[in-house]
């Protein structure tokens, strides 16, 4: 069997600090309308597999192709470091 290793990648990350709903929002392209966003809403980021509901800590990137998708901050910390 051959072993592969993931490609060094740049990605467009920003935490979900469970108080930055519109930064959120914003960054994945999804405008505030008319409806009252609370620091306490929780965003739903559209992913190519369905909408996910994002959870305080969690990191929201921006993947290769432009989809957006969630991750949990264990996970980012073992998978992506500053660039």
């Amino acid at each position: 069997m051959a072993k592969y290793r993931k490609k060094p990648v740049v990605i467009d990350a920003v935490q979900f600090t469970g108080e930055n709903c519109i930064e959120i929002l914003t960054f994945i392209g999804r405008g505030v309308d008319a409806l009252e966003i609370h620091t306490t809403d929780l965003p739903v980021i559209p992913t190519l597999e369905g909408e996910l509901t994002a959870s305080p800590g969690d990191w929201i990137i921006k993947g290769v192709f432009g989809e957006f998708y969630p991750v949990k901050p264990d996970i980012f910390a073992a998978t992506y470091e500053p660039a």
